[in-house]
């Protein structure tokens, strides 16, 4: 019988991707695992308009695929780090973290000189 295992993404560029590296991966340590994507738009891929720290900050971008957990319809969900929040819900654990790419990231900004300077929540 083929194990299969479902893993709840973001539809963002980025979410696909990683979600499809993981895929990928598990497929190749894993032979006849059925991976089955399910891609999805989170709050906090709808709400434009508003900064986050006002409307929930980076749970915004993972409750829904929590919920597809919580609710037996997902096994996993695949995220970035940046949209993981520091408390997890209670029975969630982060189970693996994938070796880090390109750590090219910059910060630019005209009005703040660092990171420590910019206003709590930006």
């Amino acid at each position: 019988m083929k194990k299969t295992l479902r893993i709840a993404t973001r539809k963002s560029p980025l979410a696909m991707w990683q979600t499809e590296f993981v895929k990928a991966e598990l497929e190749k340590a894993h032979p006849g695992l059925e991976v089955i994507l399910l891609p999805m738009s989170t709050k906090g891929d709808k709400i434009l308009d508003v900064p986050l720290a006002k409307i929930g900050g980076k749970g915004l971008f993972t409750k829904e695929l929590e919920d597809r957990m919580m609710e037996g319809e997902a096994d996993i969900a695949v995220h970035s780090m940046k949209d993981v929040p520091m408390q997890l819900p209670e029975g969630f654990a982060l189970g693996a973290i994938l070796e880090r790419h390109a750590p090219t990231d910059a910060f630019v900004s005209n009005n703040f000189e660092s990171f420590e300077s910019l206003p709590q929540g930006a």
